[in-house]
């Protein structure tokens, strides 16, 4: 679903401009008020249909044309217990009339599908927010299962909060009892109807979640008129009932982006995208060689739709499986991939070394999450950074990029094939499951705005040896790149000897002589070390002296959307703090140890326990300070500035 914006403008993320009441048409005798942004949080069982729920509320807010961040929190197991609190499944939605970055801090609105929900997540909701409870739920039983001695709705403990009982299960089993359904199959129906009743809270369009109900249930044409028919009772209960007097309006960000075509995009989606659009660009096949895992799967799962696009996709029966044929692929001139997580990583670690000696190019895309071994397979963490960058035998250097959002996955998809393709090198690709399943605004680029990615293959002999004899050498290298010729396998007169015994330079014989080794493995690194990478930019306003910051907060990946919104709410209390963000991990920028160097204290938020910090001392002697998360959670702004805050004036 797209929409057009138009201009340029930002306002300080997380900060409420505040509130206008009108009058309007927001029902007989209900009151309309305009907000700058809203943060709701569906909860409920995982089998509740949360993450269906909030994708929908999602795309028509993304179709109305407000800024938007998402945060899906669901348990690893496919039907976790019932009524539990490890079985709570949550999706949180950040929209907005301006520029914002995070899935938001706490909800204004939390939807509670039963007393496990509530219990989960009362803990992030703040005082006088909106609490919408299924009082159909809260039975002794369930109550009990999850430690409520009383029934939280009557004890008083809720008396901060502006709660909102709502019967959900009965009125849908009321609004749909005309469909011959069983009590079981009505009740499934209620999530669509707390969606028609937020949909009407907030204004948002519906014709779009009718269409997609009817096409999803299209081979059962009763199941989907009762979503339907659910969905427009939620909405109407909204209109008519007395508890909700009051609905809100979020005008459409139209300052907050460069003109242009938007859809929502999730992460995972939009390095598929990229993907795909890199081979375009390249003029060559996609072939990924994968194996499932959360949370990189969904990557697999989309490109198996794009045949018509030159994709190919192998689910192959392991990990080891999937990377071995990526890299015969590349071998045989595709433009080759394999997705993976860091369980993954860990098993495809010899033949990622094996495509450091064969110097081909292959994509490593690495969706990380909470480990260590099966670890948090829902939950987000950056902690394989040092893995990608040393988890193989031996020397063998590989680039790493890393996006920021998930919309910016689609152009690290780009970047990374961009070196792959140029270099004939691995390269890893470090997304993350914040990314992966978190979605925003994306413009949708013109193709001419594209880089150009085609390679020559190599296409006869190379090389002249001392009696005149022209002949194929696979690795005389390209003397600005170092990277060797690509030949592809059945090309008369370009055969060559490839494994992953050392190679002899130039002529790519089995080579056991040490000063070759020494040569082999000193020209790898030297060819990593070339990679043409854009100097970091440094965001660092001076005040009215011309004097900049003393401290730089320096991120890498997914920390670029609360580090940036704690960077405004610091700004905005007026203190001075300079920011910057890695995209390249390996090479570092060109000109990264002249921006370290500028500031007396340099503070790297990270999800793991400092793994780029270590890699900074490493690097350029710096003091870099670490401020590290493992909670399988992404920061939190408000926690994050109160860091930096502390950073600033220590």
């Amino acid at each position: 679903m797209t929409s057009q914006v138009s201009s340029t403008a930002e306002q300080a993320d997380g900060a409420l401009v505040g509130e206008q009441r009108t009058s309007g048409d927001g029902g007989p005798g209900k009151e309309v008020r305009r907000l700058d942004r809203v943060i709701i949080r569906f909860a409920g069982d995982s089998g509740d249909g949360m993450q269906l729920t909030g994708d929908r509320f999602t795309s028509e807010t993304a179709s109305f044309g407000n800024d938007l961040s998402t945060l899906p929190n669901f348990p690893a197991e496919i039907r976790a217990p019932a009524g539990t609190l490890p079985g709570v499944s949550s999706f949180q939605l950040h929209f907005a009339d301006h520029d914002i970055l995070t899935p938001g801090d706490a909800p204004n609105v939390l939807v509670a599908m039963n007393p496990a929900a509530l219990k989960a997540n009362i803990g992030d909701v703040p005082r006088g927010a909106e609490i919408i409870v299924n009082t159909d739920e809260f039975t002794k039983r369930p109550m009990a299962k999850v430690g409520y001695d009383s029934n939280p709705l009557e004890d008083g403990s809720l008396s901060a909060y502006n709660v909102h009982p709502v019967p959900l299960t009965t009125l849908t089993i009321e609004a749909l009892k005309d469909f011959g359904l069983s009590r079981k199959e009505a009740e499934r129906s209620k999530n669509m109807f707390a969606l028609g009743l937020l949909s009407w809270m907030y204004h948002r369009p519906t014709e779009g979640t009718e269409k997609f109900l009817r096409a999803k249930f299209a081979k059962k044409p009763n199941i989907a008129e009762a979503n339907v028919t659910a969905f427009r009772a939620g909405w109407n209960f909204g209109e008519t009932t007395e508890d909700f007097a009051t609905s809100y309006e979020v005008a459409p960000a139209t300052a907050a982006f460069p003109t242009g075509t938007y859809r929502n995009i999730s992460g995972n989606l939009a390095l598929s995208y990229g993907l795909i659009a890199a081979a375009r660009q390249a003029d060559l096949p996609l072939y990924l060689g994968s194996y499932p895992i959360t949370p990189a799967s969904d990557i697999l799962h989309e490109l198996s739709k794009h045949k018509n696009f030159g994709v190919r996709t192998f689910q192959a029966e392991d990990e080891i499986a999937g990377i071995g044929a990526a890299l015969g692929a590349a071998f045989g001139g595709s433009l080759a991939v394999t997705t993976t997580s860091g369980p993954g990583v860990a098993l495809k670690s010899e033949t990622i070394g094996l495509a450091v000696s064969l110097e081909l190019p292959l994509l490593i895309v690495d969706i990380q999450r909470g480990g260590p071994s099966t670890g948090l397979p829902t939950k987000t963490e950056q902690a394989d950074l040092l893995q990608a960058m040393y988890g193989r035998n031996g020397e063998a250097p590989v680039p790493i990029v890393a996006p920021k959002t998930p919309a910016d996955c689609f152009d690290a998809a780009l970047d990374a094939a961009r070196i792959a393709l140029t270099y004939r090198t691995p390269v890893f690709l470090l997304s993350d499951g914040y990314l992966a399943n978190g979605s925003e605004p994306w413009r949708i680029p013109e193709v001419d705005e594209l880089p150009d990615l085609r390679v020559q293959f190599a296409t006869g002999a190379n090389h002249e040896l001392a009696d005149g004899t022209e002949v194929f050498w696979p690795y005389k290298r390209d003397p600005e790149t170092l990277a060797r010729p690509w030949a592809v396998p059945g090309t008369p007169g370009l055969e060559h000897r490839i494994g992953g015994i050392e190679k002899q330079d130039g002529t790519g014989n089995i080579s056991y002589d040490p000063a070759n080794h020494d040569f082999m493995v000193r020209t790898r690194q030297a060819k990593v070390d070339g990679v043409t990478v854009p100097d970091v930019e440094v965001d660092d306003p001076v005040d009215g002296t011309g004097q900049g910051a003393n401290t730089l907060v320096l991120g890498w990946g997914s920390t670029y959307g609360p580090i940036t919104a704690a960077v405004r709410r610091v700004r905005g209390a007026g203190q001075r703090i300079a920011q910057a963000h890695l995209r390249h991990l390996n090479p570092f920028p060109g000109n990264l140890g002249e921006v370290l160097a500028r500031y007396d204290k340099v503070v790297v938020p990270e999800m793991n326990l400092g793994q780029l910090a270590t890699l900074l001392r490493a690097e350029y002697l710096v003091d870099a300070r670490s401020h590290t998360q493992v909670s399988g959670m992404p920061f939190k702004a408000e926690q994050l500035a109160e860091a930096l805050k502390e950073a600033i004036n220590d």
